[in-house]
């Protein structure tokens, strides 16, 4: 009985470690999550649970009403820069955010 608890203790320890960690990599940016999502074994999405700290870990800090945060982008051509703060009070913008993992 004794060494049985022994090994749920360590499948547990197991368990949150790989847990803790795969949400580590979730915080990270997106290219950064990408590379290395990709090379993770693919029963290790089944046996950890991936959908609620997707959820956490990319939950943001913008509530609804809230001011969009400002944010500066290059184009897609690649010839200049892009501010939002930049159309305030000129026309409306609308931002769509969206996860492309």
């Amino acid at each position: 009985m004794r060494s049985v608890l022994r090994v749920l203790a360590v499948l547990l320890a197991a368990y949150l470690l790989l847990s803790a960690a795969l949400f580590a990599i979730m915080i990270q940016p997106p290219a950064r999550f990408a590379g290395i999502i990709a090379k993770l074994p693919a029963p290790l999405f089944m046996i950890l649970p991936f959908p609620p700290l997707w959820s956490i870990a990319r939950a943001g800090h913008v509530s609804p009403g809230d001011g969009a945060p400002d944010f500066d982008l290059q184009t897609l051509d690649k010839t200049a820069r892009v501010r939002l703060s930049s159309f305030q009070g000129q026309k409306p913008v609308v931002l769509i955010f969206g996860s492309y993992t």
